[in-house]
């Protein structure tokens, strides 16, 4: 008698299940209460912070922004003085030229691949916005060279939505102060945005950009004159304290 053949075992048809989402960040009672802290004494020494670079209108904001990625802002301020008393509008923009352009922010980082970005935004915005910058953060994100952070900064320095922009500062000071422990931009951004209290996430951006800027800086952070180095836990691994 021949041996029949096992059958294969039919697949089951079972749908693939969907990675779970992620948690927010959860702090206890007492870590709560040392968040507070730490914005309240950010709002006691600048209880309305902005960016440092330098616009009129959402448009130059959006350049400006754009033109800051791995620059600085004193770097970028410097060449938007002469680029934006040129051109401050899209139409402006693309009356100017790309060479023009080119031209006038050849000492920021990047500057031809930003060049030829805000010639393509400017554009955009004219052929399908009307000259005006859509404040929405899906067709932000969908400009040249306006990405996630970008859009973040220009919505939440607008007013128009809460958003904690995660740049190389901001990224710092939530480690030492162990506000997150993720490992990318976008999922500190989400544990920034689950710890600190509504009141304050409209300007937490900027006041992490300027703590780190300023005080915490990344290879000597200046922690004799942080204002709450006495709440922060990696203190100890710079002064010895």
């Amino acid at each position: 008698m021949v041996a029949k053949p096992i059958p294969k075992l039919a697949q089951k048809n079972v749908a693939k299940k969907k990675p779970a989402a992620k948690r927010a960040k959860r702090v206890s009672p007492a870590e709560r209460e040392r968040i507070v802290e730490i914005f309240s004494r950010f709002e006691a020494l600048e209880g309305n912070p902005s960016t440092e670079l330098e616009y009129s209108n959402p448009y130059t904001l959006v350049t400006a922004v754009a033109l800051s990625a791995q620059a600085t802002d004193k770097s970028v301020n410097k060449a938007t003085k002469v680029l934006f008393a040129e051109a401050d509008t899209p139409a402006g923009m693309l009356a100017l030229g790309e060479a023009r352009l080119t031209d006038l922010i050849k000492t920021i980082g990047l500057y031809r691949t930003k060049a030829k970005n805000v010639m393509a935004t400017a554009r955009i915005l004219t052929e399908q916005h009307g000259g005006e910058v859509p404040l929405r953060r899906e067709a932000l994100e969908s400009l040249p060279g306006v990405g996630r952070k970008t859009a973040s900064v220009v919505l939440n320095e607008l007013g128009i939505e809460p958003a904690i922009a995660v740049d190389t500062h901001v990224f710092r000071v939530s480690h030492r102060l162990n506000l997150s422990k993720a490992t990318t931009p976008d999922a500190v951004e989400r544990d920034l945005m689950a710890v600190i209290p509504d009141p304050w996430r409209t300007r937490a951006h900027h006041w992490l950009i300027l703590h780190g800027r300023y005080t915490c800086i990344a290879r000597r952070p200046r922690c004799e004159a942080c204002p709450v180095a006495d709440l922060c836990p990696s203190r100890a691994l710079f002064t010895g304290l």
